[in-house]
């Protein structure tokens, strides 16, 4: 059961048992004033739709917990000791007073992360955008009354703006998939299988045999050479395949007189996964192939793919691919997925998105190169839209233009690094360079959560990015002013400014 009580917390209602008062400019007390917590708890409210029960607790501390973790980089355990430590961690999760006991276990991260979906997340971005957007306009407007209002009435529909789209891995936290190490993973995962089955059968049967020991040691002798060749590697796959096969045999053997609904359900989903990845590898043990769809590479994480970037320092990844779409230093997320796709296809959608949200299409387009394809070159230019890159054809022979071009393409490249450096923040100031969620949907929903504390520190830092690009542009006039002057006007100008 839930119970929607929105009221928005403010720091002067905060009891504090040993006196004094919260401060209005603390970081937790202005990010809680700029998340829109209605629009989180009425999708929150939508996964208790039974009105029994106990009233559950409140988005507000459920998405505030998540916040912490992330911005903090803590373990689960570690963001409930903060949140009972510290009297402005309790204020941002919705609490009225300070106090000394643990408003929740540890353990219930792991189901916010659960209700907290990551297309609810998503929506409230796009809501946290909109605002952001109203401020910016709102500050634009009194910037030009201030300017006196020189309106020429030409404001249509023409583009504006900058995208930058780029494509990323969020590795999950597994070991270095092998496939003999897999095999053993599997192997040592029925045998225990077996033992458990075993335990529950009839008296006057005897168990079965599973040669795990000799097992075990062919795996160590494997494991263990320095150089390994192809046909020792391809001997004890084999060999590995064998075992497997001879416990799978085994649990069906066992499970004539014991049904499987006895394991656990952890227990009997490796099972499935284990048979699937019994399947995929004898398939490619057979074919000589080194690939096949939808391989298995994690048995306790099995959504998990290999997504092959071609990077130097790794050439594959295993984890879930996203694309984000970065303007003005707001990254959204545009699509999350375990398996590898061409994100090339999706520019349209992203471009087309982009018009949702500011009302216009973008002036240009940042992107790399597989993103330039003939269809998306055509789609932009018959709207307008400047795709950024080497143009198609040959570089036209005016020495001038040829160096104008080049100049574009260098200014383009220096734009759309501001992409990386948000994959570059996302992975080494927050979480994305190790998804630590094991369940897939956790996982999506941690992935949402750290762009969303990227945006909210962008939204925080606003007025003083303003602030700081009105100084370099004051710097940049006064520059232009001594450059383009002659000496005598410069010379009265210091005298003046002196």
């Amino acid at each position: 059961m839930y119970q929607q009580k929105f009221q928005q917390l403010t720091f002067e209602n905060f009891h504090l048992p040993f006196g004094g008062k919260l401060d209005p400019e603390n970081r937790w007390v202005r990010l809680a004033d700029v998340i829109p917590w209605h629009v989180a708890e009425t999708m929150y409210a939508k996964n208790f739709m039974s009105k029994r029960g106990a009233p559950a607790l409140t988005v507000r501390m459920a998405l505030g917990s998540l916040i912490i973790k992330e911005k903090l980089g803590l373990s689960d355990i570690e963001t409930v000791e903060q949140i009972k430590e510290n009297p402005y961690l309790q204020y941002f999760i919705g609490l009225e007073s300070f106090q000394h006991i643990a408003p929740f276990d540890a353990s219930m991260l792991t189901h916010f992360r659960k209700r907290l979906k990551h297309t609810d997340l998503g929506a409230l971005q796009e809501e946290l955008l909109q605002r952001h957007l109203a401020e910016e306009r709102k500050r634009a407007e009194e910037k030009k009354e201030n300017q006196n209002g020189d309106d020429d009435g030409n404001e249509g529909p023409a583009n504006k703006g900058k995208l930058i789209v780029d494509a990323t891995c969020a590795p999950a936290d597994i070991a270095y998939p092998t496939d003999i190490g897999l095999l053993n993973d599997a192997r040592e995962k029925t045998e225990r299988i077996i033992d458990e089955l075993y335990a529950m059968h009839p008296e006057g049967v005897s168990k079965p045999r599973t040669y795990r020991k000799r097992a075990r040691k062919d795996f160590l002798a494997l494991g263990m050479k320095k150089k390994l060749s192809k046909k020792a590697l391809r001997k004890g796959l084999g060999k590995q395949l064998r075992y497997l096969r001879r416990n799978l045999e085994h649990i069906a053997m066992l499970s004539g007189s014991v049904p499987l609904t006895v394991l656990s359900a952890r227990w009997h989903r490796d099972l499935l996964v284990i048979g699937e990845l019994y399947r995929q590898q004898v398939e490619m043990w057979q074919s000589g192939k080194k690939n096949i769809s939808d391989r298995i590479v994690s048995i306790s994480q099995p959504h998990v793919r290999p997504i092959v970037r071609g990077k130097a320092a790794a050439k594959t990844e295993f984890g879930m691919k996203l694309s984000i779409s970065v303007v003005d230093g707001i990254s959204m997320p545009e699509r999350m997925s375990w398996n590898a796709y061409n994100e090339g296809c999706d520019l349209v959608r992203d471009i087309e998105r982009y018009r949702e949200r500011y009302g216009h299409y973008p002036e240009s387009v940042h992107a790399d190169k597989i993103y330039r394809t003939l269809a998306n070159r055509m789609w932009c230019k018959a709207r307008g839209i400047r795709l950024s890159g080497v143009p198609l054809g040959r570089p036209p022979k005016d020495v001038e233009k040829n160096r104008a071009r080049r100049r574009q393409i260098r200014e383009d490249e220096g734009i759309r690094n501001a992409v990386e450096g948000k994959f570059g923040q996302a992975k080494r100031r927050y979480g994305l360079g190790r998804v630590m969620a094991r369940l897939a949907e956790s996982s999506l929903s941690a992935v949402s959560i750290t762009f969303l504390v990227m945006n909210l520190d962008r939204v925080l830092a606003a007025p003083f990015l303003c602030l700081f690009e009105w100084l370099f542009l004051e710097l940049d006039v006064i520059r232009n002013l001594f450059a383009w002057s002659s000496p005598r006007a410069a010379i009265g100008c210091r005298g003046a400014m002196a």
